[in-house]
């Protein structure tokens, strides 16, 4: 029986860790940015090369979120207004 497959997702606290299910939007560690795993934005800058070594994995956008990192403006445009207008004006 071959081994059962993980990835590597990083929780709410900010740390990694095994999930059997893959994540279901992507992010840039040292940008704090999350978004679609097909964001052209992401996808142009993994094209370069630059990227890849920066990329992390989320299960869904409350536990990105809850890690520190911020809407892609490119692909989670309302996402993004929300947390924009959230950042101008405080809580």
């Amino acid at each position: 029986m071959p081994p059962e497959r993980s990835w590597r997702l990083i929780g709410a606290d900010g740390r990694p860790y095994d999930s059997p299910r893959p994540g279901t939007l992507g992010g840039h560690r040292r940008g704090r940015i999350y978004g679609r795993l097909d964001c052209p934005s992401a996808l142009r800058a993994i094209g370069r090369g630059g990227y890849v070594a920066d990329r992390v994995f989320f299960a869904d956008e409350d536990t990105a979120r809850a890690a520190g990192y911020r809407p892609c403006a490119v692909c989670l445009p309302e996402a993004y207004r929300r947390w924009r207008v959230r950042m101008l004006t405080g809580p």
